[in-house]
């Protein structure tokens, strides 16, 4: 079935062998040790107002961090966008931030390099010419269904 890169998007299912890869991703980023930028991401639950967490993988661009969720408008997107502030954490330091999203025609080089550096463990979740050799015009297509929030400190938020 091909997929559509709207704001519908989601990619719930994963091979067993991910959901493996992403506890142990989990585990050791709790313990301290990211596996090329990995973080454990803990956002409000935006109905039961509970953290929620999940391994995420922090991209920076020209020294400004990201967050892409290449699964599409999962959970922690839909919970983000409620309550864009939120932790990330890399063993014992965990750092607040705010999220604010980048609009479609914002996101292409930001997933041209996310693709780049993360295709391996993510390329099962595009399909087709989507890779990090797109065409601008490919990344804008799929932008929809691919958020991308860009990362904040602000002052007021503390630690």
């Amino acid at each position: 079935m091909k997929q559509t890169y709207d704001k519908n998007r989601v990619i719930t299912s994963g091979h067993g062998s991910m959901l493996v890869f992403n506890k142990l991703v989990a585990a050791l980023t709790k313990t301290g040790i990211s596996l090329m930028g990995s973080r454990v991401l803990s956002v409000k639950g935006r109905k039961s107002g509970e953290w929620r967490s999940t391994p995420v993988n922090l991209m920076t661009l020209d020294g400004q961090p990201y967050l892409v969720a290449p699964r599409g408008h999962v959970q922690w997107v839909k919970n983000l966008r409620a309550t864009p502030e939120a932790r990330l954490r890399l063993g014992r330091k965990t750092e607040v931030f705010h999220a604010v999203e980048l609009a479609d025609a914002d996101k292409p080089e930001v997933l041209r390099v996310y693709l780049k550096k993360w295709s391996w463990e993510v390329g099962a979740f595009f399909e087709g010419d989507v890779d990090k050799n797109s065409s601008l015009e490919t990344l804008l297509q799929v932008a929809p269904g691919v958020p991308v929030f860009k990362i904040t400190k602000d002052a007021k938020m503390g630690r």
